[in-house]
C-alpha cells in the first residue's frame, strides 16, 4: 500500500531547511528508503516565500495571493511516497525521518486507490 509522508518543519534554519537535522541526515534517510525498495517518489519543496495560493470564488473569479501564511510556525518542507505492506510499517519509516525530530512532524496519509 502506498503512503505519503508529509514532512513539516517546526523550526527553519538560516538555510531554509529544518533546523534540527543536517543535510547528511536527509541524505542518509533518502538512501535508506531507496535501499529498502519502498521509495516511490519524493521531493523537497522550495522556500515558503515562493508559494502562491489560488482561491476560486462562487462567481468563478480567481484570486491569486502570495502564501500561504498560516497562523502556525509549521512549514511543509517536502514529502515521500513509500510503498509498504501496512500502516505500522509506514509509521516506522515516518519515525525514522529526520523531519520528525524536535519540533518537526511527519503526517502519514494513505494514498487512495480508486482502481481497487
Amino acid at each position: 500500500m502506498k503512503y505519503m509522508l508529509l514532512i513539516n518543519a517546526g523550526a527553519v534554519g538560516a538555510d531554509g531547511g529544518a533546523a534540527e537535522c543536517t543535510v547528511e541526515d536527509w541524505m542518509t534517510y533518502d538512501q535508506q528508503v531507496k535501499d529498502a525498495g519502498i521509495f516511490v517518489s519524493g521531493e523537497s519543496l522550495a522556500d515558503l516565500v515562493t508559494a502562491t495560493s489560488v482561491h476560486v470564488g462562487a462567481d468563478g473569479g480567481r484570486v491569486v495571493t502570495d502564501g500561504p501564511f498560516a497562523e502556525t510556525r509549521e512549514v511543509l518542507g517536502g514529502f515521500y511516497v513509500i510503498d509498504v505492506p501496512d500502516l505500522d510499517v509506514a509509521l516506522d519509516w515516518a519515525a525514522r525521518c529526520p523531519g520528525a525530530r524536535g519540533s518537526g512532524s511527519v503526517v502519514v496519509r494513505p494514498i487512495a486507490d480508486f482502481g481497487a
